[in-house]
């Protein structure tokens, strides 16, 4: 797994394998869980069962963690979120982005895009 981007000013990417996508997703809805890596950014993912409402996703800066927490409905909608996106079979990415009246993230949550693991941009086939 490698988490690139610019956490303070932007968004974060996350790059994963299948594997690992599940493994986020099955910590996002236990609500708790401590991904470590070594390529990127940041250097793990910590998940916590927070009181909401919804899903905050921030940086520990000092120890270059992305941190994920919210309530257990909000877990539950970004594990399917990251599992919809593994089982993606012609690539792509999708964004997970607050904006006003959002249903499951809290606002001041860091956006995350995150790539299928056949890569960042669906691939089309030329005719």
């Amino acid at each position: 797994m490698e988490l690139s981007g610019d956490p303070k000013f932007g968004e974060v990417e996350v790059e994963a394998t299948a594997e690992e996508l599940a493994a986020l997703a099955d910590a996002v809805v236990a609500g708790e869980g401590h991904l470590t890596f070594s390529a990127g950014v940041l250097a793990a993912i910590e998940v916590a069962a927070t009181d909401g409402p919804g899903v905050l996703v921030s940086v520990d800066g000092e120890r270059r963690v992305l941190v994920i927490g919210g309530d257990a409905a909000g877990r539950q909608v970004l594990a399917e979120v990251l599992r919809d996106i593994a089982s993606t079979t012609d690539g792509g990415h999708t964004h997970v982005d607050h904006c006003p009246g959002h249903p499951w993230l809290a606002e001041g949550s860091l956006p995350l895009i995150v790539d299928n693991p056949l890569g960042g941009m669906p691939r089309r086939q030329l005719r």
